[in-house]
């Protein structure tokens, strides 16, 4: 409580340009509970520090600051000057999804993040009746992709103008001839617009379509390997076989059909449910357990959220709700000038605020701790690397935090 702009940058011993710019402030006004990236790898140890306090703050281990620095003794001086050295970085391939917006906004996304992605899902394609594929103004999207060495996958879904459509789903897969032209179609598509490969994304899959789902994977994959290209695919977040509207899903069988599973580890709670944390960091770790008992590691890319919800409330019920990217989210509890809580139970931040009609909001989203929680874990686990929905949600912290944990690896 209390802090400005002026006294954090004066703590950190830091200007307060490079913290502007390292969170991208757009007013030196602060809410209590905001979270900031200090750009600096020194520390003076403040009244109530603990070496287990400034790990936690600075994702460093204990024994590596102790080793560091020289220390004897987890006692600490206040004023001691510590040197918080960079991580040592994981060798990752990442992928992030985008969503085509206008020219200069794609080419604005594409070159902001090609340092920290190796895939760039470009969203999307989806199936038609006939087994053709919509189409989608992705020319010049491809050609500055591959201009920045950021492999183009083309997302292919089951999306209709109703959302994810199951019983379109069922008609592909129930019909061999049907099957076997969605799989030359989105061949030519790739080989035509020079794609590095697919992701595909068939959401709210039978259960009874289950082994038909893997073997239509495995199918493509079989007609995309031999030219070189990727087939990768999109699944939503297991924690259990028992889960009933998860089971058209086998993460054995897909990990073993394609060259990498993106698991969309987020929306435990979303815009039709009650307000809560929507990647609890619980459930994000109980998900890799249950994928690693199915599939390799090396398949594995973690799905992260760059949003939030905003729940509208009336007298404790949900009147409506609202996705929100990281940036409004911190917009609307300043604007508001709101506390932002943190709970470490779930690791994320939420907030309540009134709006100007006395309507209740509760708001839960991802911030920079969280975030930074979930990058641990894929190098905890050794996984393939990260993944994030959107790159058009605004969240600038995240990318710095990549470049902290990750050596991202290319394959173009």
């Amino acid at each position: 409580m209390g802090d400005s702009l002026y006294s954090i940058a004066s703590k950190y011993q830091v200007s307060m340009d490079s913290v502007r710019e390292i969170n991208d402030l757009k007013t030196d006004s602060l809410v209590p509970g905001q979270d900031l990236l200090i750009p600096t790898n020194m520390y003076t140890v403040q009244p109530g520090d603990s070496l287990y306090s400034i790990s936690q703050m600075s994702f460093i281990s204990i024994n590596r600051i102790r080793l560091i620095n020289g220390l004897h003794s987890d006692t600490l001086m206040v004023g001691t000057q510590l040197y918080l050295p960079p991580r040592i970085k994981y060798n990752a391939q990442n992928f992030s999804y985008l969503v085509p917006s206008t020219a200069a906004r794609n080419d604005y996304l594409i070159q902001s993040f090609a340092s920290i992605n190796t895939f760039l899902g470009v969203f999307e394609y989806h199936v038609l009746e006939d087994g053709s594929l919509s189409t989608l103004d992705d020319e010049r999207i491809i050609r500055v992709a591959r201009a920045n060495r950021v492999a183009p996958l083309a997302v292919i879904t089951n999306l209709t103008s109703a959302g994810f459509d199951p019983q379109l789903t069922r008609q592909i897969l129930s019909s061999t001839p049907l099957r076997n032209r969605v799989i030359n179609n989105i061949y030519q598509l790739v080989q035509s617009k020079n794609y590095a490969g697919v992701n595909v994304d068939f959401e709210q899959v039978p259960e009874d379509l289950r082994d038909s789902y893997t073997g239509f994977l495995h199918a493509l994959r079989e007609r995309l390997k031999p030219a070189g290209y990727y087939t990768s695919v999109a699944v939503p977040a297991k924690t259990s076989d028992n889960l009933p509207w998860l089971k058209g899903y086998d993460y054995g069988g897909i990990g073993a059909a394609v060259d990498f599973v993106f698991i969309m580890a987020y929306d435990w709670h979303e815009a039709t449910s009650d307000p809560g944390p929507v990647a609890p960091i619980n459930e994000v770790r109980q998900t890799i357990v249950y994928a690693l008992n199915h599939m390799n590691r090396n398949k594995i890319i973690l799905g992260v959220p760059r949003y939030g919800y905003d729940w509208t409330m009336d007298n404790g019920d949900v009147e409506s709700a609202r996705a929100v990217s990281v940036s409004t989210a911190v917009a609307n509890a300043m604007k508001y000038q709101v506390p932002i809580q943190y709970s470490t139970e779930y690791q994320q931040p939420f907030y309540q605020y009134w709006d100007e009609t006395g309507k209740r909001h509760i708001v839960w989203y991802e911030d920079s701790r969280a975030r930074a929680e979930k990058l641990e874990l894929v190098v905890e686990y050794r996984l393939r690397g990260v993944g994030a929905w959107q790159l058009g949600l605004q969240f600038s912290q995240s990318a710095v935090l990549v470049n902290e944990f990750f050596n991202v690896q290319k394959v173009l």
